[in-house]
This record gives structure tokens, sequence and C-alpha cells, in this order.
């Protein structure tokens, strides 16, 4: 199982997630941008993206290994590989 951690700051218009992924002794780092559209449509009412960021890697690795994983995107990217991300992530 990953180890998963998480740090959002407030940008422009949203937040960026800084998101620690950690499996079988190795870490990767990502940088996540969400903006407050997309926190209200992947996760109507959360008030900040952290239980988002987290909830989307777990959806991420149960698909991929980390080091597939793009270490700097847009949450929205998520679907275009994905198109039951929204679905699944609403339902998380």
């Amino acid at each position: 199982m990953s180890q998963i951690a998480v740090e959002c700051s407030s940008v422009d218009g949203g937040w960026l997630a800084c998101v620690t992924v950690t499996d079988h002794g190795s870490s990767r780092e990502y940088e996540v941008a969400i903006s407050q559209a997309e926190l209200r449509r992947y996760a109507p009412g959360a008030s900040e993206p952290s239980l988002l960021a987290r909830r989307s890697f777990e959806f991420l690795l149960s698909r991929e290994p980390k080091e597939s994983i793009l270490t700097s995107f847009a949450l929205s990217v998520i679907a275009r590989y994905y198109p039951e991300y929204e679905r699944e992530i609403r339902r998380r």
C-alpha cells in the first residue's frame, strides 16, 4: 500500500497540492493545480482540496505505478486519461 502525503497552499483561483507518494522504499513528488471550479465539480461541498487530492492519487495509483503519473498537472487532466474519473471520484 502506498503512503500519500498532501500539503496544499492557496494560489490565485485555487490551490497547489504538493503530493508525496511513498511505496516500496522510494518516494516521488507531484504538484497538482486545483482550481476552485474543480473543487466544486469533483468534491461538492468541500472547502479545501486536501482530501480530493488524496482520493485522486488513490484513484491513479489503483491504475498505474507512481512512476507513470505526471509530476505536474492540473487536476482535470486526470479525466482526459480516465473518463471514469469524475464519476468515481464523486463517489469516494
